[in-house]
């Protein structure tokens, strides 16, 4: 099994129309066991290359999971990160912004978050919940309780582009990989999810009248998806279009996706200096003397 990622990679500059990406690929292996071999070495591959992380200590990696309802972000969450320690890993998940949230800048919340030199982190969704839902419904905006010209700017979302990018170098910069992830679900699909929610007596907690609401919006976020894609797509911090229609192919690409950025840092365990052999032998020395 090769993938080749560039064909899912968004290339910076590029306009985006999410139609001409698709929601489907491959599959990828020919079977459910093929599958799991295969997801089974990127998360070993990936769990060694955590403790190099962990023991280099000089970059971290933050991963940004955005997608419509159902898209399978917590699952792909879930499978390809399970074999890393989570001692190294930070996962927060964003929802509305609470009161005090609202009384800063559209970044402070997500920003108090990133995670330390040797660590994982992990954004179910993220900042770009404010080029996103916040942008479908104004109302929020609204309740942001911004300087009136800003409010009323028509380049709004392009500033915020900007000020996401700015933020995404600056920690590109100081030791953060930013590897982002939209998860691209067809409507058709999500209806299937949220039928087999309805249907599944343990999974109806999954869904909520205000999800369903949300589907007549799909055009709308859609458009939103795109812009953002477009504007904030770079060669320091770069998006995926994942396709999510099928659940295992889109694990495997994410997975392939976050061992190519580990992969790319070049990181070794640190070697200890001749003093330190010395004095780490001398300790041996006494270890074994004990016995």
């Amino acid at each position: 099994m090769k993938i080749d990622l560039d064909q899912f990679r968004v290339p910076q500059g590029r306009r985006v129309r999410l139609q001409q990406w698709p929601t489907r690929v491959g599959p990828l292996c020919a079977d459910k066991a093929a599958y799991r071999r295969a997801l089974g070495r990127h998360v070993a591959t990936l769990s060694r290359l955590q403790n190099v992380l962990y023991a280099h200590d000089r970059y971290c990696l933050l991963l940004i999971f955005q997608g419509m309802d159902a898209a399978g972000k917590d699952g792909a969450i879930r499978h390809v990160m399970s074999g890393v320690n989570p001692q190294g890993c930070q996962v927060y998940s964003f929802k509305h912004p609470e009161p005090e949230a609202l009384e800063h800048d559209f970044l402070w919340r997500t920003t108090k978050c990133l995670p330390e030199r040797g660590r994982i982190g992990i954004f179910n969704r993220s900042y770009y919940e404010e080029v996103l839902i916040v942008r479908v419904h104004p109302e929020i905006l609204a309740a942001q309780r911004l300087p009136e010209a800003v409010e009323r700017d028509e380049d709004l979302w392009k500033r915020r582009y900007r000020s996401i990018a700015g933020l995404e170098r600056h920690l590109h910069e100081n030791g953060t990989r930013i590897v982002k992830f939209f998860l691209h679900l067809s409507q058709d699909e999500q209806r299937r999810r949220f039928v087999d929610r309805i249907d599944d007596p343990d999974k109806n907690w999954k869904l909520s009248c205000a999800d369903v609401e949300e589907r007549k919006y799909w055009r709308a976020y859609q458009r939103a998806y795109e812009d953002c894609l477009g504007a904030t797509s770079a060669d320091y911090a770069p998006w995926y279009v994942v396709p999510a229609d099928h659940k295992d192919d889109a694990r495997l690409i994410i997975s392939e996706a976050v061992v190519h950025s580990l992969k790319s840092l070049k990181m070794a365990y640190p070697k200890p200096s001749a003093d330190d052999r010395r004095r780490l032998q001398a300790i041996r020395d006494g270890l074994v003397a004990e016995g």
